[in-house]
């Protein structure tokens, strides 16, 4: 179609257009990209970040000694393990600087008050800026008062023991404590007696047994001599006090089985730390008060004291963890390293001479324990 208009000729040229096809709507803005080629460089990985990759820090930040701490913590394979040992290995340092620093005398009662205190204090202000509930959830406060009065029983039951009772014969009762624990975790936490297991702490409580023979020979000699210290019982009345140590191991054992319980219910291992402390602190104190005098420590005793509790209360979070990520029969055994590094310093110490019993005992123990460690967890707990 053409017009004129003066000097000018405009012409208009139609065009019939194809309908638009429907490809044609869903073109995108963009050139299709080509299908990637899958690399180690494109592979994506979930957002949701593993409990090792929260937990890992870049090496320039952290020491040798931190990255270790943190890779036992993380819930690896043998971390359970490794926190038992950590634990036992804990106490042992502390027996170590009661030997080497003590300069006075302070009652059972007042020490154990002490030690609480500062457990629950420490464990209060950690479970507050981990942002976790200080009494644990509604579901698992059950567990967690449970714990806390089998674990004041056996604290209290074993400071009744220890002073009525030979060190040596305290401390093999308090040692049957692990044997008790797998009987509990059978029964409470239904959990499998594998004959490794028994085989393991059978090894490990004959080692207990080598070390302290000759001590409890000599001692039951002097008891049926009639030369035995007035301040040990016997008779009927030193079996009444055995059946105590054995209350208090019963009790440890059902309290080790309340801790994996809790701590595996609220995820939190330091909740079933501060339930304890919070029960066990006031009824030390008042037990101090009502059943000793009272002793004010001098200012070495009190840092003594203070350096004491603080690791206490790391050497109960290990423990904790590592019932937590254990079975109990397992990290139980675990326990008797602490025999084996007692004895083993007091001979390099020469706190006492070496004999055949003590060593053959050491090596029991380390074998046993070595021997758990090496076989590491169950496929079913992994």
């Amino acid at each position: 179609m053409a017009a004129e208009n003066g000097d000018h000729v405009v012409e208009l040229v139609v065009h019939d257009t194809p309908p638009p096809s429907s490809e044609a709507e869903i073109i995108p803005l963009l050139n299709p990209v080509q299908k990637p080629k899958i690399n180690i460089f494109t592979i994506s990985y979930p957002r949701t970040k593993t409990r090792e990759q929260v937990t890992r820090l870049p090496e320039s930040e952290t020491s040798p000694v931190t990255q270790f701490i943190l890779w036992v913590w993380s819930g690896s394979r043998y971390s359970g393990l490794l926190c038992m040992a950590i634990s036992s290995i804990i106490y042992f340092v502390m027996e170590v600087l009661s030997d080497v620093f003590s300069a006075q005398s302070i009652p059972l009662f007042e020490t154990a008050f002490t030690r609480c205190t500062i457990v629950t204090i420490l464990s209060y202000f950690w479970l507050r800026k981990s942002g976790h509930s200080i009494f644990g959830q509604t579901h698992v406060r059950k567990l967690l008062v449970s714990r806390a009065l089998m674990g004041y029983l056996s604290l209290m039951s074993y400071v009744y023991c220890i002073q009525r009772l030979p060190l040596s014969q305290a401390i093999v009762l308090s040692f049957t404590t692990p044997i008790m624990a797998s009987i509990a975790a059978r029964i409470i936490l239904n959990e499998k007696l594998k004959i490794a297991d028994i085989g393991g702490l059978a090894c490990s409580f004959f080692g207990v047994l080598f070390i302290f023979r000759q001590i409890l020979t000599n001692q039951g000699s002097l008891v049926k001599a009639g030369e035995a210290n007035n301040t040990y019982l016997s008779g009927s009345h030193h079996v009444y006090v055995v059946l105590v140590g054995l209350f208090s191991s019963t009790t440890g054992g059902i309290s080790y089985c309340l801790i994996r319980a809790g701590a595996k219910a609220s995820d939190q291992p330091v909740v079933t730390v501060f339930s304890f402390g919070i029960l066990a602190s006031p009824a030390a104190g008042i037990c101090t008060f009502s059943f000793e005098d009272f002793v004010l420590p001098s200012l070495h005793s009190f840092l003594l004291m203070l350096v004491l509790g603080v690791l206490a209360f790391f050497a109960e979070v290990f423990l904790a963890r590592g019932l937590q990520l254990e079975k109990t029969t397992k990290a139980a055994n675990v326990q008797y390293i602490l025999a084996a590094l007692s004895q083993l310093w007091s001979i390099s110490s020469s706190r006492i001479a070496p004999s055949f019993g003590r060593l053959v005992g050491c090596l029991l123990i380390l074998i046993s324990v070595c021997c758990t460690i090496y076989i590491g967890p169950d496929k079913e707990m992994e």
